[in-house]
């Protein structure tokens, strides 16, 4: 199992500005639980994203002498993925990459095909950095703008990703359509295909959907899972405030009844969930 802890997805479209020693001191908190990877921030337009226009502050700020969590920065296009690239504390660099033409140019201001060239350049930038890149195929489960949509298209655009060396990627379900039917058929057909690599799951859903999804997930095959701490975040771009992030406390008591083994200090994360009440404060 690898555990992918989102901040940077629950604080990206937060309205209240969250102060940069706020962000870094609760980013310190998650770097003692556990998790395998923690999103914690991008390189994206400060214009778009102003909540996260101090990234390049926060790091400096982590502690991470003795952590075995690794850090994950998300950008929009590869001036973004340069700028990540000189931090030698960041091990992957993540992009949206999505199947939907629509949202593609909603989130990123680029067609499909100027995305998958994107795409090209940040694996390459990543290979000669040392770094791993995490695509997110965004809409990977279906849209709701009326763009051509069924499973093939994704199997398709996977293999084009295979092809240029990408070994991780995260299905995502940007605005919380995904079924199980289709959840499994997904996972079912690309974890075999696509053996050498590395293939999660970034689930967006309301809260009385997380459970069917997760299981369904797993039942399949996949055993990469992001998570936020109360369920907070969801993409700004898709404009549905009633769908958010799996919410990790939840995910965490998932693998407490099926009995999966997590190396997760609970301590610790008993902690950072009482920050998060405090960071994410409802004014």
């Amino acid at each position: 199992m690898t555990l992918i802890e989102c901040p940077r997805d629950a604080m990206q479209g937060w309205e209240s500005f969250i102060p940069t020693a706020t962000k870094a001191e609760y980013l310190n908190k998650l770097l003692q639980v556990g998790f395998d990877v923690l999103d914690f921030g991008s390189f994206v337009s400060h214009k778009a994203i102003p909540q996260l226009a101090d990234t390049k502050d926060v790091l400096p700020m982590l502690q991470l002498d003795g952590v075995k969590t690794k850090l994950l920065a998300i950008v929009a296009n590869t001036r973004g993925a340069q700028e990540a690239m000189v931090y030698d504390e960041i091990s992957y660099i993540g992009f949206p990459f999505s199947v939907s033409e629509t949202f593609q140019l909603r989130n990123t201001n680029k067609t499909i095909a100027q995305s998958l060239a994107q795409v090209e350049e940040i694996q390459n930038m990543c290979v000669a950095h040392g770094k791993e890149s995490v695509i997110y195929i965004s809409m990977g489960f279906g849209n709701p703008y009326g763009d051509e949509y069924n499973p093939d298209v994704v199997m398709n655009w996977v293999k084009k990703l295979a092809g240029m060396g990408v070994k991780t990627i995260a299905l995502s379900d940007t605005v919380g359509v995904a079924r199980p039917d289709n959840i499994r058929w997904l996972f079912n057909n690309l974890i075999p295909e696509f053996g050498g690599m590395e293939i999660g799951a970034h689930f967006h859903s309301a809260p009385e959907s997380w459970e069917e999804k997760i299981s369904a997930a797993w039942e399949s095959g996949c055993r990469r899972f992001d998570s936020a701490i109360k369920g907070i975040g969801g993409c700004p771009m898709a404009e549905d405030d009633l769908v958010g992030n799996i919410a990790t406390e939840n995910f965490l008591g998932w693998c407490d009844q099926q009995q999966i083994g997590l190396k997760i200090n609970r301590t610790a994360f008993a902690e950072a969930f009482r920050m998060a009440g405090d960071v994410f404060v409802t004014h």
